[in-house]
Parts: structure tokens; sequence; C-alpha cells
């Protein structure tokens, strides 16, 4: 986490010089010499308010987390709580539209995913955001199956979400956000249909 009374204005100045410098040389390359001169600050301000690059990759991450979130919750704020199906499938699409799909982000996401196996406080984050979603969909499903299933449904759409964002982010031509959607309404009708059956 940044120190208290890192300016503002600072934060997203640095967040977005970490994700540019991450697109284009990988974590691995994205030395805080380089982020620095990105942002068109000093190495010792990163230093001093992140601690060093892994300070930063947190605050970078966290950074994406809030916008991923705040762009869902504002999705499902503009849709009636009644509309269950409509809502998973705005769930669906915030990972796979906007902010998300943009060529920064995306690469710091797969580079998150694979520190985060190494590293406890990384790891932790994506727990959060893996509970989070898991949290959403499982709301909306209660409403369209048996309350028993809708955690086993719910991990499936979120390993659907996370397998075609992961192919899709792999892919030269992007994610397809339709083919995303169509995939995972099919798996989700399936479900809907065949506990409709079990109990008619």
């Amino acid at each position: 986490m940044p120190k208290v009374g890192m300016p503002d204005i600072r934060k997203p100045q640095l967040v977005q010089a970490t994700m540019n410098v991450i697109e284009r040389v990988g974590l691995h390359g994205a030395s805080i010499s380089l982020i620095s001169k990105e942002a068109g600050v000093s190495t010792g301000i990163i230093n001093h308010y992140f601690g060093g690059k892994q300070g930063l990759l947190e605050e970078t991450m966290r950074a994406i987390l809030r916008e991923h979130s705040r762009e869902i919750t504002t999705a499902l704020k503009q849709l009636s709580p009644d509309a269950h199906y409509q809502r998973i499938n705005a769930i669906i699409d915030g990972n796979f539209n906007g902010f998300q799909t943009e060529s920064e982000v995306v690469k710091t996401w797969l580079a998150f995913w694979s520190y985060a196996m190494h590293d406890p406080q990384l790891h932790r984050l994506q727990r959060v955001n893996e509970k989070r979603l898991i949290s959403h969909l499982k709301i909306e499903l209660k409403t369209l199956i048996p309350r028993s299933q809708a955690s086993s449904v719910a991990h499936g759409i979120a390993a659907l979400i996370d397998g075609i964002w992961l192919r899709g982010a792999l892919n030269p031509r992007g994610i397809d956000a339709t083919l995303a959607r169509t995939i995972i309404n099919d798996y989700l009708d399936k479900q809907i249909w065949y506990y409709d059956n079990l109990q008619g």
C-alpha cells in the first residue's frame, strides 16, 4: 500500500506508467528506473511511497481491481433487482469489455496472475477478486436454480470467464466478448434447463 501523503494525482500516473512499461517489456523487465522515467518522476519517489517495485505492482493491481469492481457495480445498478439473467450477463460483460480489455491492462493481469502464485500478498488480492465474482454470481443464480447448486454453477461460470479471458488474452486477435457471452450463456441455459426439469 502507498504511504499516507502520496499525492492523489501521482497514484494514477504511476499506475498507468507501470502498466505501460509492463505492456512493452513484461513484468521482469519493468524496472523502477523504466517506470519512473515513464511517469516522469524520480526513482526515489517510488521507493519512498511504495517501498519499491513490489509495492507499486500491488497498488497497480488494486487500482485495476477497483476499476473492475466499479464497472460491474455500475452496470448492476442500471438493472432491475429482479432481472437476474441480465444481471449475470452484466457480470460476464464486465470481464470482457471496456477497461479490462485494454492492452496494457490485459498484460498487467497476465503478469499479476503468474506472479500471484509465488507472492502471498498478490495471491490474497487474487482470492479477494475471485470471492467477489463468485458472490455476485451466487446472488443472482439463487433465484434461477436451486440454492444448493448455486455455488457449483457460479464456480463453473467463473472458470469459463477465466479460461475464455486467458485464451483471448493470448490470442493475437484479442478477447471476443460476443463469443465469451455465447459460450457462458450456453452453459448457464443448460444448467437452468437441467434443474428446471429435475424439479419438474
